[in-house]
């Protein structure tokens, strides 16, 4: 069995969302093993960092830009202080667009 060096989940929303379902694996042959998963809502998130951080040691968490300061910090103590908790943020241009994407496609629910 080969030992893998580096653990790391990466974390997404998406309203539609079963974690269960929606998710894979992308492992390299030595250096690297990427979990990603599809979440419906911050509860799921928590309990798929919870799962992920002790069945299968990770060792870092990356989150989507949907996920708020909050959520980052219950995140973070969920998965505890040996796990590194990261978020991909975009630039102003680049939110925009993303924003007006999910918008169109029905991503918020209508006020």
């Amino acid at each position: 069995m080969i030992k893998v060096a580096f653990k790391v989940l990466f974390l997404a929303h998406a309203p539609d969302a079963d974690a269960e379902k929606h998710k894979c694996i992308i492992e390299t042959p030595k250096y690297y093993k990427l979990h990603v998963v599809v979440v419906k809502n911050q509860k799921q998130a928590i309990e798929v960092c919870k799962k992920l951080v002790r069945e299968e040691g990770i060792q870092a968490i990356l989150l989507c830009p949907g996920f708020a300061h909050k959520d980052v910090a219950q995140i973070s103590e969920a998965a505890g202080e040996n796990v590194g908790v990261f978020v991909a943020r975009g630039d102003g241009p680049s939110n925009k667009i993303t924003t007006e994407t999910m918008k169109k496609e029905g991503w918020f629910p209508q006020k």
